[in-house]
């Protein structure tokens, strides 16, 4: 397999922490290979700054697999690069041309500020996990498998909605920097599973609300969202966590 290489010339926000002023910094970046990873490529260009003895680009990442949600960031104007299904570890270089010029940002929301050049601060989704995302029934050991029966339906949009990886590019992607697509996948998850249910209105409005002191921007339907979702998480969650929160505050519960 042939090995094609290019010169990418790399616009890269820098900021060298949350109070101080970021700017847009130009780097050239030659010998770029194909089969890279659009991280592997970062760490060639922090390999290079270091040798020069200029500060590496901070960046956000752990598993490299698509799994864990932290490489997040904004490439030429799109979450994750703009790729359907794809997170930005799983973007590889192929699809850049050579010569061009490639323009890298850290999320943009208010409720994720900027900690160092490309990583921001998602503390904020991890609160709104704490104000309910979970069930809080003591199960002792663990059950057999089928000890509890789910419906096959009822187990697929549960699946579905728990395929979340919490990396932020719906708010990224939203006008508004609306969380609704995080925060209505995590209720949907457990909403469609029995074990969920005692505290599924609880649930609904302690996230809803949290969600509103996190800084977090309304959701206006405009499916954003859904487009840069790496994980392909349906609006149809939105609509359910809607319904759900109706019914809370109509129960009063």
């Amino acid at each position: 397999m042939s090995d094609k290489t290019k010169t990418l010339t790399l616009h890269v926000w820098r900021q060298n922490g949350p109070n101080a002023a970021g700017e847009m910094k130009e780097y050239t970046l030659e010998g770029v290979s194909d089969h890279m990873s659009f991280l592997e490529m970062l760490d060639v260009m922090n390999e290079k700054l270091m040798n020069k003895g200029e500060e590496p680009i901070a960046f956000d990442h752990d598993c490299r697999e698509g799994i864990c949600g932290m490489c997040s960031m904004v490439i030429n104007g799109k979450p994750h690069g703009g790729h359907k299904g794809v997170t930005t570890c799983q973007l590889h270089m192929r699809h850049f041309q050579d010569g061009e010029h490639v323009y890298i940002e850290p999320w943009r929301a208010k409720a994720f500020p900027v900690l160092k050049d490309l990583v921001v601060d998602r503390g904020s989704f991890d609160r709104i996990i704490a104000s309910g995302g979970y069930i809080s029934v003591n199960t002792g050991g663990a059950p057999d498998a089928n000890a509890l029966p789910v419906p096959k339906t009822a187990s697929t949009l549960a699946m579905d909605a728990a395929q979340c990886i919490g990396c932020g590019a719906c708010v990224a992607a939203c006008k508004n920097a609306s969380a609704m697509l995080f925060v209505s996948a995590k209720v949907s998850h457990l909403a469609h599973l029995p074990q969920g249910e005692p505290e599924r209105f609880e649930r609904v409005k302690n996230m809803a609300k949290q969600m509103d002191a996190e800084g977090f921007g309304t959701c206006t339907n405009l499916s954003q969202c859904e487009a840069a979702c790496p994980k392909e998480i349906p609006v149809r969650v939105i609509a359910e966590f809607n319904r759900d929160l109706v019914k809370a505050n109509l129960k009063g519960s």
